[in-house]
């Protein structure tokens, strides 16, 4: 595939992809037996845009709409090679079914691949994950030499399984809440307070610290704060390595997402707008913890009042009630149920309803998302493109952004941003969709 002369220069998707997951649990072992299963010919990738998705060229009228995939230089799913941390020292086919979110007839073809992945002992403190506890944990001096244990995991991975790139994906639960620090200003005070073990430093630092070191992409599937902080965007710069962040935009919050731009479109007024949830498996044991749980409702509560901009439309939207509830309900699993009551009201001022019921499976839409951000995080690096992915928001909640910036929260304004950063990178002309030229 080549460039032609225009566009980025991309380096070749040669030789084998390690793919570094933060957590070996619902999420990871689905996403694991999904591309093993489609390597095998069992399973085809629904979801995943890097594998299923067309990218409009030129003018409608050239029809040329190749596969994304044959447009820029993504990595092969036979060069993905999985590796992970995880507190639990259960093997990938032990977590996946005891996660319980594939059946065992999707599983037992590909037990032998999975048995062979084993977590390697995690960073895990309890004081941020406290629903959570494991064996399978490091211990060290302090928060700085736990992560110079994850640098040292991450070269013996590299080394061991022959792999030229490496990525990592955070696929772990949430922490609890926290807010920006003094610490977290610079690289030096960040690392200073690693040595101090300072609270404000959490575990998904110390493996966003150790990837950026390493020269490793970093995406971030999680609302934890990680490299949403000054420090962590100048390492970034520093080392000439992607971020990407945060929290996996996958159920109740893709459905508003998909939705709040229509009402604003055409410019219906919304009254208020009631979420709740119930789910069972670990993620929501861990947001029945009610700082864990502010941490994720932060994410949750912020896209209604980007892509509406109250401020702008006061009418329609200056006096919305955003509500957002997780019930954790343990025997619904992995199988995410989510309610939505919507209040709206049109032409002078009559009220309507709209009432969503979206019984999904988070692990099955989130699989997906962790298999494009680990294809276009690493083409992000082999186009020497550092620092914050905002091209990538499409798959998050609360996309992070450079600072003075406002996440764009309207996944179709996302979507069109994606895909003619593609575009950029292939040296094609972008898309505006103006079309006078084929009136004119």
């Amino acid at each position: 595939m080549s460039n032609e002369g225009k566009g980025r220069e991309v380096q070749p998707a040669e030789g084998k992809l390690g793919v570094l997951l933060v957590g070996l649990g619902a999420v990871a072992t689905t996403t694991i037996a999904g591309v093993e299963s489609m390597r095998r010919g069992l399973a085809k990738p629904i979801g995943s845009l890097t594998q299923t998705a067309t990218i409009r060229l030129g003018k409608r009228t050239d029809h040329r709409a190749p596969m994304i995939k044959d447009v820029v230089p993504l990595a092969d799913l036979s060069d993905i090679v999985f590796g992970a941390w995880d507190p639990i020292p259960d093997d990938a086919y032990a977590s996946a079914l005891n996660c319980g979110v594939l059946r065992p007839e999707h599983l037992v073809p590909v037990a032998d691949f999975l048995k062979s992945i084993k977590p390697m002992p995690a960073v895990f403190d309890k004081a941020y994950v406290k629903k959570l506890d494991g064996t399978n944990v490091k211990t060290g001096e302090n928060k700085f030499d736990l992560a110079e244990q994850l640098r040292a995991d991450i070269r013996k991975f590299k080394e061991e399984n022959g792999c030229d790139r490496l990525t990592m994906v955070w696929a772990a639960s949430t922490e609890i809440f926290l807010t920006p620090d003094p610490v977290h200003a610079t690289v030096e005070s960040l690392e200073q307070a690693m040595r101090d073990n300072h609270p404000s430093v959490a575990p998904s630092m110390l493996y966003a610290w150790a990837a950026l070191q390493e020269g490793v992409p970093f995406a971030n599937g999680a609302p934890n704060l990680t490299v949403d902080i000054p420090a962590m965007v100048e390492l970034a710069a520093r080392n000439r390595v992607p971020i990407a962040g945060k929290d996996f935009k996958t159920g109740q919050t893709l459905m508003k997402t998909i939705i709040a731009p229509g009402l604003k479109v055409r410019m219906l007024g919304l009254s208020g707008w009631f979420s709740t949830n119930i789910l069972g498996n670990r993620d929501g044991e861990v947001l029945d913890d009610p700082e864990s749980f502010k941490t994720k409702e932060e994410s949750k509560l912020g896209a209604l009042e980007h892509i509406l901009q109250p401020e702008m439309y006061p009418d329609l939207y200056g006096n919305m009630y955003h509500k957002v509830r997780i019930n954790y309900y343990p025997p619904r699993g992995d199988n995410k149920e989510g309610w939505d009551n919507i209040d709206i009201f049109g032409w002078m001022g009559y009220p309507m309803q709209i009432k969503i019921d979206f019984l999904c499976r988070d692990s099955i839409l989130a699989a997906p998302i962790v298999l494009d951000l680990a294809l276009f995080m690493d083409l992000a690096s082999r186009a020497g493109m550092c620092g914050i992915q905002e091209w990538l928001s499409f798959y998050f909640k609360a996309p992070q952004v450079a600072a003075g910036l406002y996440p764009e929260h309207d996944i179709f304004i996302q979507h069109m941003k994606l895909k003619n950063t593609l575009r950029w990178i292939a040296g094609e002309d972008q898309i505006t969709h103006l079309g006078v030229e084929y009136y004119e």
